[in-house]
């Protein structure tokens, strides 16, 4: 993966490119923003510039845009390009399936890992890599067998490049008692070690793990020529559109139903609306006061927030904000969904036409 080949902000990429050129990149660094912006590919792309034997690296002025970059054909790159260079080493959240019964790993699914990431060209996300790997309704987790891999891994000199690198994606779902051994190695590294740590949601990430990192944040990046927006958004906006009506209609018979069905959805699925439900609260405030808005799916979201600002008025938000959250906070811990969607449909109910 070449950052030529990505679509991404030209600044971002600007911005990690000179930190090779001025041989100035930071041990840990946490690459955080919204889910479709890129960051593992844009890691990547990192990675595999650092550790490139023959990159182009010109001396970059204020306004250029091209020239800086992997070569994209030593032995490194095209190992990199097929997500098996034996310096780069991937983690992230993991569950029981049927072929792994106990104690999962990372190391156990690198292989449906890489699969999945080149046939889907790298636009990850968490429900899609759940079911790519089976775990059905449940939650994955980074667990400590992978903190002790990281360590073992961290014992060896690299094997080819200059550089090791541990890509801990969605580093939010680092279990409680893997967070010391992680600690530990990110405060002592051993030498030319880097440390990518990729997450939607930094908020959720352990304080601890954050303040030993050099953050980075990545926004969601749509080129003018391009503005289709990623088909799961546009999925989450007529599932949430359809959930508002039905709240301020007062249609209680097709609520419990949207419940139950909203039920049946995979945990990060249900997450992932939510989330969707906030960042359009956020929207709604941005426009009210005149602000820039975050990314919207087309014209029919931007007709959407016109039509429901007014609904939500500025005294309503905050409550509205804070029952969405608190159902992602309890989803997360394995509430019974059926009854969570009810109970917040009814309670948005009485919100939107108290």
């Amino acid at each position: 993966m070449r950052f030529s080949e990505l679509s991404a902000d030209p600044a971002i990429k600007l911005k990690l490119i000179r930190t090779v050129q001025d041989q100035r990149v930071s041990h840990a660094q946490l690459f955080y923003g919204p889910e479709g912006s890129g960051k593992l590919a844009l890691a990547i792309a990192y990675a595999q510039l650092i550790n490139c034997s023959t990159p182009a690296l010109p001396r970059w002025t204020d306004g250029e845009e091209g020239g800086a970059d992997s070569c994209g054909a030593c032995p490194s790159c095209v190992q990199f390009r097929k997500l098996v260079h034996p310096d780069m080493h991937f983690f992230f959240p993991t569950s029981t399936t049927r072929e792994v019964t106990s104690r999962p790993s990372s190391k156990y699914f690198l292989e449906a890992w890489r699969k999945y990431l080149l046939e889907i060209n790298y636009r990850v996300s968490l429900s899609g890599w759940y079911e790519a790997i089976g775990i059905e309704n449940r939650q994955g987790t980074i667990y400590a067998d992978d903190a002790n891999e990281i360590n073992r891994i961290l014992s060896y000199k690299s094997y080819e490049s200059e550089f090791k690198i541990i890509l801990i994606w969605m580093v939010e779902k680092v279990y409680s008692t893997a967070v010391p051994k992680i600690l530990k190695v990110l405060e002592e590294p051993p030498e030319k070690t880097l440390f990518l740590l990729i997450t939607d949601n930094p908020e959720q990430v352990i304080p601890t793990l954050v303040s030993r990192c050099l953050p980075v944040r990545i926004p969601r990046y749509r080129p003018a020529e391009s503005p289709v927006p990623p088909e799961e958004d546009k999925l989450h906006f007529e599932m949430f559109r359809a959930w508002m009506r039905l709240c301020f209609s007062r249609n209680i018979p097709d609520l419990i139903g949207f419940a139950t069905e909203a039920g049946k959805l995979g945990r990060e699925k249900q997450k992932s609306l939510l989330r969707y439900g906030l960042s359009l609260s956020r929207n709604v405030l941005a426009r009210r006061y005149g602000l820039t808005q975050g990314p919207v799916t087309g014209e029919e979201e931007t007709e959407f927030i016109s039509r429901f600002s007014p609904v939500l008025e500025e005294a309503k938000l905050l409550p509205f904000y804070n029952l969405l959250n608190s159902s992602v906070f309890h989803i997360e811990r394995n509430a019974h969904a059926p009854t969570l969607f009810l109970d917040l449909s009814l309670k948005l109910t009485g919100l939107l036409k108290g």
